[in-house]
């Protein structure tokens, strides 16, 4: 071993560039082969030797540059991931060891290591040493500018280390050339924090070191460009330091007209500060200004569109002669869905019509009809009558298409095929699909059954880097498969005889679940069907799974077990067990009557049960039953004492035999149905957000049952602000079986979530549920009302979930379950935050469906007066959803008092959102009123009338 190796095998780097420096070309290049040697030694080292490891990739990768001869292969040495895991370099020992190379080479070497994005930035100081040493120029890469920001000292050093820097005026014009912004840049959001880049920069540009217009320009240029907000706030706050004069503001006119039209809220409400300045200096033509005041009115950012109103008013009142230009854009307002901002475009134009010429008061007249029905009786004091309008054309409701049900495709019939969706499964993330899932699972079992060596052959070329197929002991992969199944894997492993026969007897054994929370009892069944088939693809092969669904959703047609069973009759083959009762639990039971007797026909224990399961008449499963409680036996209260003690007696005798009955029929992983199921998150020790793909397709004919299980986790994302929880709601809604409480008061607890791609998941799962006619808008709207009082969910996302549902045209299915909700958001002593955007959203979708009793609600809710209504913000918001609904598919007449009521409200959102309602109600007389699932004779199908349009 030479002195060079042993110091690296040692970790002595501060001893490798004295043993480097006198080694001639033909040593180093000997040495080098050596040290590639011991770099491929060093891989396959465990991970107990991390330590050594990270000792030792230092000391190799300075010895390694340091004979390399080539450019391109030292950078490639030093760069290397397995010599750096992720840190930097020890430059130092670098720098002095290829100090003496010559000045081409190091720069070539320097602008090499630059354009690695990957180690580019961590070997700032090293590139920067090569540079300097070289003479070259200084790299542009994003990664090296990212190093010297993030190199340069912070706090109250920032301004003189860039003083001194003599790298200043080369590296500040391309800090705003980057992807990204170099993130010390950011880390004050203060313009005026005097350690801040900006104020640094400012100082600079005053001091003539770095150039102003420099600086206004490519701030400009980066937020007309757009981007993160974090880096967009920092040339904002730029340019807030720079204080521009009014000359460069007036330079760059088309810059901030830009940027109020397409930039960021915080961007535009900047740009549109600085172009009021123009305007009401001069310096922006009215042409310009109206061009601009469309963009920004269009935007939805309440703030921005009040704050281009009342500069138009200032613009118009010292300049009456731009009301031709102007009032047009601002009756652009007239259809926005906030009420009180068309009121304000209303109030602009009634004050300055007279100055407009004739052409422009007509055309605004025309666009008067877009205001909302409460404005209509001031639009008309303002511009006269209207002219009539032609025959309504009737509402047509949009929902999307029922889904249709898609059936699951066969299992592979290649071998290859089957190999390749084995790898795919394994090396996929953990939250795998389910069709893949069951697909590959029943191939396996097939080709095992045909021909389990070839099949094994297979698996071990394509895996062959699997933890289970390499050096670990069978103790250590038997007590790992024993703990968990590692999804597919475990099946792979047995068929390749990685795992013993014991251990999956063993844990097939004890598969019985002691913790009945929804997360344990439904990982429990796909965990037993994986032990299941990897201990009888050993011991006693299956031609088939039974369980393998027909559906995309998990459901197994019962004609096809029939003829899986009948099936296994003819090659003598005997079901097992959790394969037999997981598909019991998915077959679909509202079917033809036909199917349990064809099943009874079979003649087999297992078609007997079948039969007696799609009848109805098999064991009672107390885990399923809708109330998720055990059933009580009823109480004579006429009876004596003691009857009511020996009805006791005999009910609990009978559960028991219940219990025995689950205990003779089904394998131990089930023999939680026979009591009832915590759900998951209510005390067990799992992580809310923990889903699993599969849990669905364990009960895909149970989704009421799930929907009870699932409840807390997105419970939890309305309560506590989780996030995730909501994930099942669409897929519930396209399963099978009942639709009843717990569904509804999880889409209720959905539509109420904190982050919005949970309420836009809840929101899916409503627009199914009503394509399939299984909405019960009432009683979603009564979960909602007892969620809002509660302080469960916020009205403010309720409004924001409202408006997302109805701006898909389903404004009338919006209606009936705000209808139902805004009651007793609305009554008297209920006051909650949000409430008054609840109503405005419960007008709009009320027109359509008829709102007798929200009248006297929102009556009665008036009468309380603006205290109560203080206390509940965001109720406007939902009023002026519910406004817009009703005013989409019309209402009837005849809410007596309700006007009145809403008239003495004053002028708060919530009092004007509820004005707006009431007006909307009283536009039409004879809209349908949406149709619910109970109301027709199959329930199903569509909870409105014929003219509803589905849609994707």
């Amino acid at each position: 071993m030479s002195g060079l190796l042993d110091a690296v095998r040692a970790g002595r780097v501060q001893d490798v560039p004295a043993l480097v420096a006198p080694l001639s070309a033909a040593d180093r290049k000997t040495e080098l082969a050596a040290l590639k040697a011991f770099r491929t030694e060093m891989r396959g080292w465990p991970w107990g030797r991390w330590r050594e490891r990270a000792k030792a990739g230092y000391a190799l990768l300075v010895a390694g540059a340091g004979c390399h001869t080539g450019a391109a292969a030292t950078a490639a040495w030093i760069g290397a991931r397995d010599l750096r895991e992720g840190r930097g370099v020890p430059h130092r020992e670098l720098l002095g060891l290829l100090a003496e190379r010559d000045p081409g080479w190091l720069g070539d070497v320097a602008h090499r290591l630059a354009g690695r994005a990957s180690t580019a930035r961590l070997d700032y100081p090293l590139i920067a040493g090569l540079v300097r040493l070289a003479g070259c120029p200084v790299p542009a890469t994003d990664a090296f500018v990212h190093g010297w920001a993030e190199a340069t000292p912070s706090h109250g050093r920032l301004l003189p280390a860039l003083r001194a820097d003599p790298l200043v005026r080369t590296m500040v014009p391309r800090l705003f050339g980057t992807a990204e912004l170099s993130s010390p840049l950011g880390w004050y959001g203060d313009a005026e924090e005097p350690h801040h880049w900006p104020t640094a920069l400012t100082v600079l540009a005053e001091e003539g070191v770095v150039e102003r217009g420099l600086l206004v320009d490519s701030s400009i240029a980066r937020l007309l460009r757009g981007g993160a907000p974090g880096d967009l706030g920092f040339f904002l706050n730029l340019l807030r330091r720079l204080a521009l004069t009014a000359d460069e503001e007036r330079e760059h006119l088309t810059d901030w007209i830009g940027m109020a039209a397409d930039g960021s809220s915080t961007v535009a409400g900047y740009a549109q500060g600085v172009l009021g300045r123009l305007a009401l200096a001069g310096d922006l033509p009215v042409r310009s200004l109206a061009d601009m005041s469309r963009s920004v009115l269009f935007r939805p950012e309440k703030k921005l569109v009040r704050a281009q109103l009342v500069l138009l008013g200032k613009v118009l009142r010292a300049d009456g002669g731009s009301a031709g230009e102007l009032l047009p854009a601002v009756a652009d307002v007239f259809g926005h869905e906030d009420t009180t901002v068309q009121e304000r475009a209303l109030k602009l134009v009634a004050r300055h019509l007279p100055a407009a010429g004739a052409e422009v008061r007509a055309e605004l007249a025309l666009a008067a009809a877009l205001l909302s029905p409460v404005h209509r009786a001031r639009a008309t004091e303002v511009f006269g009558e209207p002219a009539p309008e032609p025959d309504p054309v009737p509402y047509e409701e949009i929902l999307p298409p029922v889904p249709v049900p898609a059936r699951l495709a066969p299992a592979p019939a290649g071998l290859a095929e089957l190999v390749e969706e084995v790898v795919a499964l394994v090396v996929s993330s953990e939250r795998e699909e389910v069709t893949s899932f069951e697909r590959t699972l029943d191939g396996l079992v097939r080709h095992a059954y045909r021909d389990r060596a070839a099949l094994a052959d297979a698996l071990r070329h394509a895996l062959a880097d699997r933890w289970w197929l390499e050096g670990d002991s069978e103790q250590d992969r038997d007590r790992r498969f024993s703990r968990i199944p590692h999804g597919i894997e475990v099946v792979a492993a047995s068929i390749c005889e990685r795992v013993s026969v014991t251990a999956l007897w063993n844990t097939r054994a004890r598969a019985a679940v002691r913790q009945s929370c929804a997360h344990t009892v439904l990982n429990g069944v796909t965990e037993a069907r994986l032990w299941e088939a990897a201990y009888l693809l050993r011991t006693r092969p299956l031609p088939f799974l039974l369980a393998t669904p027909t559906w995309r959703t998990g459901a197994l047609d019962p004609d096809v077990l029939v003829e899986r069973l009948s099936e296994y009759q003819r090659l003598c083959a005997t079901p097992a067990p959790v394969d037999l009762a997981q598909a019991l639990l998915r077959v679909r039971r509202e079917t033809d009557p036909e199917a349990a007797r064809a099943a009874a026909a079979l003649g087999s224990p297992e078609g007997g049960r079948m039969a007696a399961w799609l009848s109805g008449v098999g064991t009672a499963l107390p885990a399923l039953e809708p109330a998720g409680e055990p059933r009580q036996p009823e109480a004579d209260e006429s009876s004596g004492e003691g009857r009511r003690w020996l009805g006791s007696v005999t009910g609990r005798m009978g559960a028991v035999r219940e219990r025995l009955a689950i205990h003779r029929e089904f394998p131990p992983a089930f023999r939680w149905l026979g009591s009832p199921v915590r759900p998951a998150g209510s005390g067990c020790h799992h992580w809310i957000g923990g889903e699993n793909a599969h849990w669905p397709a364990v009960l895909p004919e149970d989704r009421e049952t799930l929907a009870g299980w699932l409840l807390p986790t997105v419970a939890a994302c309305a309560e506590h602000d989780q996030r995730g929880g909501s994930w099942w709601l669409p897929v519930l809604a396209e399963s099978g079986g009942p639709a009843g409480t717990g569904l509804h008061r999880g889409l209720a607890y959905g539509l109420g979530a904190r982050h919005p791609d949970d309420r836009l998941s809840a929101v899916d799962a409503l627009l199914v549920l009503a394509a399939r006619g299984d909405l019960d808008g009432p009683l979603l709207g009564r979960e909602l009302a007892t969620l809002v009082t509660s302080g469960a969910v916020k009205v403010s996302r309720l409004a924001d979930a409202a408006r997302t549902a109805a701006e898909t045209g389903a404004y009338a299915t919006v209606w009936s379950v705000l209808g139902a909700a805004l009651p007793g958001l609305l009554a008297a002593g209920a006051a909650r935050p949000g409430a008054g955007a609840g109503a405005g959203a419960g007008a709009g979708a009320g027109a359509g469906a008829g709102a007798a009793g929200v009248g006297t609600a929102l009556a009665a809710r008036t009468r309380t007066g603006k205290a109560a209504a203080a206390t509940r913000p965001g109720l406007g918001e939902l009023l002026s959803v519910a406004a817009e609904c009703v005013e989409r598919c019309g209402a009837r007449d005849g809410i007596a008092g309700l006007a009145e009521s809403a008239g003495r409200g004053g002028s708060s959102r919530l009092a004007s959102q509820a004005a707006r309602l009431l007006a909307a109600l009283r536009q039409g007389d004879d809209h349908y009123r949406p149709e619910l699932a109970k109301d027709r004779p199959n329930g199903n199908r569509s909870i409105l009338n014929p003219s509803v349009t589905n849609r994707s």
